[in-house]
């Protein structure tokens, strides 16, 4: 098997999940990755996951104000990361559905 070998992932958003299965749970975007591009895809996803805890923990602070939040910030780029991530690897449909979301254009 090469490591460069492109396969086809099914990615769901909200839970992280990356299957080769389509039919495995429901999901958002299909793209080709390698297994290296993979391992980036996963890292983003569990960093977004750290960032949302620590905006949870944020979110009992009542006088913090969500623009005025660097944990919030963290968490948008993170979740940025990600949807650059599969734009980049993602099949056209991927790909349109991310520019028409329109936050790519600041990155």
């Amino acid at each position: 098997m090469i490591m460069n070998e492109k396969k086809t992932y099914y990615i769901e958003i909200a839970s992280g999940s990356i299957s080769q299965s389509a039919t495995d749970s429901p999901w958002n975007f299909k793209i080709e990755a390698t297994e290296e591009e993979i391992r980036q895809l996963r890292e983003h996803f569990d960093e977004n996951a750290s960032a949302s805890i620590g905006n949870f923990i944020r979110a009992h602070i009542p006088f913090r104000e969500y623009h005025n939040d660097p944990e919030n910030d963290l968490q948008d780029e993170k979740l940025k990361a990600v949807y650059q991530l599969i734009h980049e690897l993602g099949d056209d449909e991927a790909k349109q559905h991310i520019e028409s979301m329109g936050f790519l254009d600041h990155i």
